[in-house]
């Protein structure tokens, strides 16, 4: 699995999976536990988890899967903005890591904006890295303006904006892309495949399929994973999907397949605000 540095020295996967959605209801729960197992096997290594998914239920549905086998994962989660105060990121932190049975987060996210000033949050994370409860930490879907209102002594620490990017959505590319490359920041790609539909059935991602005897989805990958600095955590449920998505990893598109896609799903030429899903 290919790995980027982080600004700590740390290695992160370019390639995990997502657990949107996972946890909610019980009678699935054995199976999710399956698909994590299986996907370990296969090689990912990086889950991205959240205390809102199933609120807690897709952290549980980690722990159960890892349990006994925490090595070698590079384990992500998200606190909510409501939770962002001093006391409340160390408490929020405390209870992932209850119901994941670790002992450390490797990355740890605000989940998105909200009205507890940053300094609080930030210091919370600079107590949780201390004591070893986080190995690094980060945001999630943080515009422009956001990420200016980072503390500057933290603008070059984090490890991630995790953030809604696809070939449908490059709203990330105005301005946003740009502050965190220039800060050492790499990003996250969720929904990295549009959560399927259109963007899948699109012609012209499916003739340079074509070209590479890929899938769409595979190409749709493998278009961010050659964009500086960015991770993808498709989210899947099925084994042969997951194997599929990771073919991705194998994939190098030319200058024509680029200049295609370019012109089939354009970057934005003026100002957008940060897409959201």
């Amino acid at each position: 699995m290919r790995q980027i540095k982080l600004a700590s020295g740390r290695s992160m996967p370019v390639f995990g999976l997502g657990t949107w959605r996972m946890g909610e209801h019980a009678d699935r729960f054995q199976a999710e536990v399956s698909v994590i197992r299986e996907a370990r096997e296969f090689g990912v290594s990086l889950l991205d988890t959240a205390e809102m998914y199933g609120e807690g239920g897709a952290e549980e549905v980690i722990g159960a899967a890892i349990r006994g086998q925490r090595d070698g994962l590079f384990l992500v989660s998200k606190f909510y903005p409501h939770n962002a105060s001093r006391s409340g990121v160390v408490e929020a932190c405390e209870r992932s890591l209850a119901r994941m049975g670790c002992d450390y987060i490797d990355l740890y996210l605000l989940h998105w904006p909200g009205s507890i000033p940053l300094a609080q949050t930030f210091d919370a994370l600079h107590a949780l890295q201390d004591s070893g409860k986080i190995r690094d930490f980060g945001v999630s879907n943080f515009d422009i303006g956001d990420l200016q209102a980072i503390p500057e002594e933290d603008r070059h620490r984090l490890g991630c904006n995790q953030i809604f990017y696809n070939l449908a959505h490059r709203q990330v590319e105005w301005q946003v892309a740009d502050w965190c490359l220039r800060h050492g920041t790499p990003l996250m790609a969720y929904s990295p495949l549009d959560q399927g539909g259109a963007l899948l059935r699109d012609p012209v991602l499916r003739e340079v399929a074509a070209r590479h005897q890929a899938t769409a989805a595979q190409i749709a990958l493998s278009w961010l994973l050659q964009q500086p600095q960015t991770v993808v955590i498709p989210k899947s449920i099925k084994t042969s999907r997951i194997k599929e998505n990771l073919g991705a990893l194998d994939i190098e598109l030319s200058a024509t397949d680029l200049r295609d896609l370019d012109a089939a799903f354009p970057a934005p030429a003026s100002p957008v605000r940060l897409g959201m899903r």
